[in-house]
């Protein structure tokens, strides 16, 4: 290809989102619906990039130089069509040659090679400018494409501005062409705005090009839903839909199963090796990796985490989380940011663990909580474990040592160290160190006061229940044959 240089229509308001933010920045398969089109502009090879901002430019723009830096911002105050907009855009390009490419924010199913087709179909036949365009059989209110009797392109019509007959023509403006630049600088000014709208259409260039003798064409997508833009929520689900069926596809097609497609979300950033295995209920966010032979699910979402070979996370909410190879995870677990699971470890059901380093082989497998520790190989966290981090102003740490064996219903205060190989009691309060091979024990012996429920809780079920099974025991302490287990001498041999 030539140089390259692409406009970017981001101006809309996008008023039938009802939403303070602005259309171009809704979200879709974990990025924005600009960063889509950013993305396969990035992918097709543009040289030069343009983007075309009006409404709230102030997120906007830093939104799109955030994505590619070096990204033009062309401002247009009034929001007068499409060529208006392309006018401001080539304006602010400076000088230009090759081919120019004008697209909108809108679209986030299209892909830079159908960007490359168009510019590539473009050159070869040497025109002036090439629509890309598509057939659908319900074209209500799109621009439809103008034919002559020998099948050359002649223009395009708005659906507002067509007659009855060329509202029946079932081929497209997808909303995207290609230009011979000079062409374009020299068309533009020559754009008028005699329309039912009153605005400045960039497709009546192809006309004025047909008119000038100049050459046209359409460049006809296949998959013309690429171009498919959102100007509502229910529009923007849909092609969220459309989006995910089409990621998890490609990815099925990779060597990854995926065992119910309709119940599994995966975002466009996120990498998956072969044969990992997705289960139902499954959420892959952000720039998650899983690496293979892993099984994600099912109810399990995942933000920015890497999870290892061979792991398997069940039912479990975790972001920014390391899982290491062979780990295992959940069920209903919580993985909050810095949690690093070591290879063959494991975080079991009801724990949930913050900025918490647990070793190879290491396992916190019930009921605890674990923030800012250090767990090594080999450890076990008896349930119900409570790493008291946090004493009300600052956070503090507590590690733990290689192979320690920790008891039930603990209490780690904060900062406390437990030395490799120890070992604490049940029900310990641990405040400081524990030597390593030692053996740390806060609770003191067990006392009981007798009777207590028939005083302290006289007329409730409890001191019944209590004064019925003393009852009992002193009936069979009464009878020295119950007591010692003779038969009933009555009963019959």
């Amino acid at each position: 290809m030539s140089e390259l240089t692409v406009i970017v229509m981001a101006a809309g308001g996008g008023t039938r989102m009802r939403s303070k933010t602005p259309k171009v920045l809704h979200p879709i398969a974990g990025r924005s619906m600009v960063g889509h089109v950013l993305h396969a502009v990035r992918d097709a090879g543009a040289d030069h990039v343009v983007a075309v901002v009006g409404h709230q430019r102030e997120l906007v723009g830093p939104h799109i130089t955030d994505l590619i830096p070096d990204a033009v911002l062309a401002v247009q105050e009034e929001q007068l069509g499409t060529a208006h907009a392309a006018a401001a855009g080539l304006a602010a390009a400076g000088t230009v040659r090759g081919t120019v490419v004008v697209l909108t924010a809108d679209t986030p199913l299209l892909q830079g090679s159908s960007i490359r087709a168009l510019v590539e179909d473009h050159e070869a036949g040497q025109r002036a400018v090439t629509v890309l365009s598509g057939v659908v059989p319900h074209p209500f209110g799109y621009g439809r494409i103008l034919r002559d009797a020998a099948g050359e392109v002649t223009g395009v019509v708005e659906e507002k501005d067509a007659t009855e007959e060329q509202r029946a023509i079932t081929e497209i403006n997808a909303g995207i062409l290609a230009f011979d630049a000079t062409f374009l600088a020299d068309v533009l000014p020559r754009i008028g705005n005699d329309n039912v709208k009153g605005e400045y259409y960039l497709p009546d260039a192809i006309l004025l090009a047909h008119q000038e003798g100049a050459r046209v064409g359409a460049h006809v997508l296949d998959d013309v839903r690429q171009t498919e833009g959102a100007n509502d929520r229910v529009q923007l689900a849909a092609l969220g839909r459309e989006l995910n069926s089409r990621i998890l596809t490609r990815w099925m097609r990779a060597g990854v199963t995926v065992i119910d497609p309709a119940t599994t979300w995966v975002e466009a950033d996120v990498d998956l090796a072969p044969d990992v295995t997705l289960l139902p209920g499954t959420q892959l966010v952000g720039a998650t990796t899983v690496a293979e032979d892993a099984t994600i699910g099912p109810d399990t979402t995942l933000t920015d985490c890497e999870v290892g070979v061979g792991a398997t996370v069940v039912r479990t909410h975790a972001q920014l989380a390391v899982i290491g190879e062979g780990a295992t995870v959940g069920p209903f677990s919580y993985l909050r940011p810095g949690t690093q699971l070591g290879a063959t470890g494991k975080i079991g059901a009801f724990v949930e663990t913050k900025n918490a380093q647990i070793g190879d082989g290491a396992k916190v497998p019930h009921l605890s909580y674990v923030g800012d520790a250090e767990i090594g190989e080999g450890s076990n966290i008896g349930a119900g474990t409570i790493f008291a981090n946090y004493d009300g102003v600052d956070k503090h740490r507590t590690t733990v040592g290689r192979h320690a064996r920790t008891g039930s219903n603990n209490t780690f205060v904060a900062p406390s160290s437990i030395g490799d190989g120890a070992g604490t009691g049940g029900g310990t309060v641990v405040r400081g160190t524990v030597p390593p091979g030692g053996l740390a024990v806060s609770s003191g012996p067990m006392r009981v006061i007798e009777g207590w429920a028939l005083r302290k809780r006289a007329g409730t079920p409890q001191a019944e229940a209590a004064a019925n099974a003393l009852a009992a025991e002193d009936s069979v302490s009464s009878d020295p044959a119950a007591a010692a287990g003779d038969p009933d001498p009555s009963a019959s041999v």
